[in-house]
C-alpha cells in the first residue's frame, strides 16, 4: 500500500492514533527513569542528558523499525529448561521456560530496575550521608557517562518492547515509523517539565520509584512467560498518582504551623 492510500485509509487513521498512544504511555516509563536519573546530576548537566537518552530512545526505536527481520527474530526461542512448572487445573504445565532474545532482554531489562529502583529507595529512606562527605554512589552518578550508559541500557528494554508492540498493531511500516517519532517528540516536551515536577515534590520521587520497581518485576515475569495484562499496570499508576495528587492537595490547603501559634 503506497502513502496516498495509507492517508485516505480511515482503518490506517485509527491504527495510527492508537498506536501514538499507546507508544506515548510505554514511553512514560522510559521517561519517569530519564527523569530521576538525571536529576542527580549536577543541574547544568540535566537538560543536556534528558536530552540525549531521548535521542538515543529515538534512534534505537527506528534502528529496530528498520530490521523488521530481525525484530521477528528476537521472538524465537534460543533455548528452553526442561523444568515445566506446576501443572493448572487440567494437568497441563502451567508454562514453559522457552527463552527467546526479547525474553532474555526483559529479563536482563527488568532485573537492572528493581536494582537501581530499590537502591534510590534505600537511599531516600536511609541517605546514610556522613557530614560533609558525599556517599560513594552520588560521585559515581555525577559522571555524566556513568549516567548516559545507564540510559542507554533501559532506553534498549523499552525500545524493544515499544517496537514489538507496534510491530503487533499494525503491518505499515510508515505508520510505525510516524507513531514512533510523534511518541519521542511528545517524550522530549514533557521531560523538562516533568523531571522539574518529580525533583520539586520529594514524595512524587518515591512514587515514581515504586511504579520503577512494579515495571522491573513485570518485565521479569513477561520474559518468563507470565503475561500480566498492562492495562491492570496503568490503572494501579494512574489510580496512585490520583491518591498522591490528593496528598499533595491536602498539604497545600493545611495552614502554616507558625500562623496556628499565634493564634
Amino acid at each position: 500500500m503506497d502513502i496516498v492510500a495509507l492517508v485516505t485509509d480511515p482503518a490506517a487513521w485509527a491504527a495510527f492514533v492508537t498506536l501514538v498512544v499507546m507508544e506515548i504511555v510505554l514511553g512514560i516509563d522510559n521517561l519517569i527513569f530519564i527523569s530521576i536519573l538525571s536529576n542527580k546530576l549536577p543541574v547544568e548537566h540535566r537538560a543536556r542528558v534528558r536530552r540525549i537518552g531521548i535521542s538515543l530512545a529515538l534512534v534505537m526505536r527506528l534502528g529496530l523499525l528498520s530490521t523488521l527481520a530481525f525484530i521477528a527474530s528476537l521472538t524465537k526461542p534460543v533455548f528452553e529448561l526442561p523444568w515445566q512448572g506446576l501443572p493448572n487445573a487440567y494437568g497441563e504445565p502451567s508454562f514453559e521456560l522457552m527463552f527467546s532474545w526479547r525474553d532474555l532482554i526483559l529479563i536482563a531489562g527488568g532485573l537492572f530496575l528493581v536494582w537501581k529502583a530499590t537502591l534510590e529507595i534505600h537511599e531516600k529512606v536511609d541517605p546514610n550521608e556522613k557530614h560533609g562527605q558525599k556517599p560513594t554512589k552520588d560521585v559515581v552518578i555525577n559522571n555524566v557517562g556513568s549516567a548516559i550508559f545507564q540510559i542507554i541500557l533501559l532506553d534498549l528494554v523499552f525500545s524493544v518492547d515499544s517496537i514489538l508492540t507496534a510491530v503487533g498493531m499494525t503491518d505499515h511500516l510508515p505508520i510505525m515509523f510516524a507513531a514512533v517519532i510523534i511518541a519521542v517528540l511528545v517524550m522530549l516536551l514533557a521531560a523538562d517539565p516533568l523531571a522539574n515536577f518529580i525533583n520539586e515534590n520529594p514524595t512524587v520521587v518515591m512514587l515514581a520509584l515504586g511504579f520503577l520497581l512494579m515495571i522491573g518485576v513485570v518485565l521479569i515475569a513477561d520474559g518468563f512467560g507470565i503475561h500480566i495484562p498492562k492495562g491492570f499496570i496503568y490503572v494501579a499508576m494512574a489510580f496512585s498518582a490520583f491518591v498522591e495528587i490528593l496528598n499533595m492537595l491536602s498539604r497545600r490547603k493545611k495552614p502554616p504551623q507558625a500562623d496556628k501559634s499565634l493564634h
